[in-house]
C-alpha cells in the first residue's frame, strides 16, 4: 500500500501536537504539525544533556522551527528549507508549523516513548 499522510498511524495527537509516522525499512518517516508556542525542551528533560539524541533529516512545509544545540548554537529553519539535526538539539515553534522528517526508527520509537511519558500519554 502506498503511504499517504491520511493513512499514517498517529503516534502523538494532543492539542497543538500531531505526529504521524511509519517505519520505512529502519527509518521512521513522519508528518508533524506543531502549534505556535510548542517547545520540546520540557519533554526532553531526563535525556542526555536534556536534548534530543536522535538525528533527523527533514523539510519544513509551512512555518518555522527554532533549534538550540547543546553547545549553545542556534538556527532557524523556515518553510521551503531542508535540514539535518545531529544528536544534541531541542526545538521550539514560534508559529504554526508543518514538516516532514526522517529519523532512525529504533531511536525515534524510544524518543517518542520518552516524550509520551513526559506528556502523560500512554
Amino acid at each position: 500500500m502506498r503511504e499517504t499522510i491520511e493513512n499514517l498511524p498517529t503516534a502523538i495527537g494532543v492539542e497543538g501536537v500531531t505526529v504521524q509516522g511509519a517505519d520505512w525499512g529502519g527509518m521512521m518517516s513522519g508528518h508533524l504539525r506543531m502549534a505556535r508556542g510548542v517547545d520540546f525542551a520540557p519533554v526532553l528533560q531526563g535525556l542526555p544533556n536534556d536534548h534530543c539524541q536522535v538525528p533527523h533529516w527533514g523539510y519544513v512545509i509551512e512555518g518555522r522551527i527554532e533549534v538550540v544545540y547543546t553547545d549553545g548554537a542556534t538556527e532557524t529553519v523556515k518553510a521551503g528549507e531542508v535540514y539535518y539535526w545531529p544528536p544534541g538539539h531541542s526545538v521550539s515553534f514560534p508559529e504554526d508549523t508543518a514538516y516532514v522528517e526522517f529519523s532512525p526508527a529504533k531511536e525515534m520509537v524510544a524518543l517518542l516513548g520518552h516524550v509520551k511519558g513526559k506528556m502523560g500519554i500512554e
